[in-house]
């Protein structure tokens, strides 16, 4: 009995990565007004949504930088949708002091994000690190 209970614990853990979702890991922000980019982890949050946070800022010579948004979430609220798209969540934009209403594509190793504020509306496409 032991070892099928130890059996089944191996493949439900083996199969925990199964579940994740395709956009989890962490991106590489498209440069911003300033040409500072980031890296931001996208993961599951405790609502069930998608969110990410930034780990890392970058000046446009690709220097890390301290920023004070370091750890703040840039994407919260994301509901994953069956055809690779997210929507309904929001995105802050370091650069403008901005949040928007956004939605998400994700494209092979290229997340697309867009969000709007009224008719103002902007784009940008990650690129997967991990």
């Amino acid at each position: 009995m032991r070892r099928l209970t130890m059996a089944a614990t191996a493949l439900m853990l083996a199969a925990l990565p199964s579940f994740a979702d395709p956009v989890h890991g962490m991106w590489k922000t498209q440069p911003d007004d300033n040409g500072n980019f980031g890296h931001v982890r996208m993961q599951t949050c405790p609502n069930g949504k998608i969110c990410g946070g930034l780990e890392r800022a970058f000046n446009s010579a690709g220097q890390a930088i301290d920023s004070p948004n370091i750890g703040r979430a840039l994407v919260w609220d994301m509901e994953p949708q069956a055809d690779g798209t997210y929507r309904n969540g929001r995105v802050f934009a370091p650069d403008r002091d901005n949040t928007y209403n956004a939605r998400m594509e994700l494209r092979g190793n290229v997340l697309g994000v867009s969000g709007c504020i009224a008719f103002i509306c902007r784009e940008a496409n990650w690129t997967r690190i991990d």
